[in-house]
């Protein structure tokens, strides 16, 4: 699990878009595959959805690795 931390850490934009592309995918997979697809603007809005979903997370994952770095400052200090 830490060897996957250190990688997110060093490759945070291309963690980001990973997961936003698949989430979008797996939107639109499952859009076409059903019995009832959704109209475009339900669609759309799915994917904004989908999309501040993915930002908050990001900026969540941001703010936990900054409030680590500073108590390990203080702890290692």
């Amino acid at each position: 699990m830490e060897a996957f931390q250190s990688w997110v850490s060093e490759h945070k934009l291309t963690s980001i878009g990973a997961v936003w592309a698949s989430a979008i995918g797996a939107s639109l997979a499952y859009n076409s595959r059903g019995s009832s697809p959704l109209k475009p603007s339900v669609t759309g809005m799915h994917s904004q959805a989908l999309t501040l979903a993915v930002l908050s997370g990001a900026a969540a994952y941001h703010y936990y690795e900054k409030s680590v770095g500073n108590q390990d400052k203080v702890t290692n200090g």
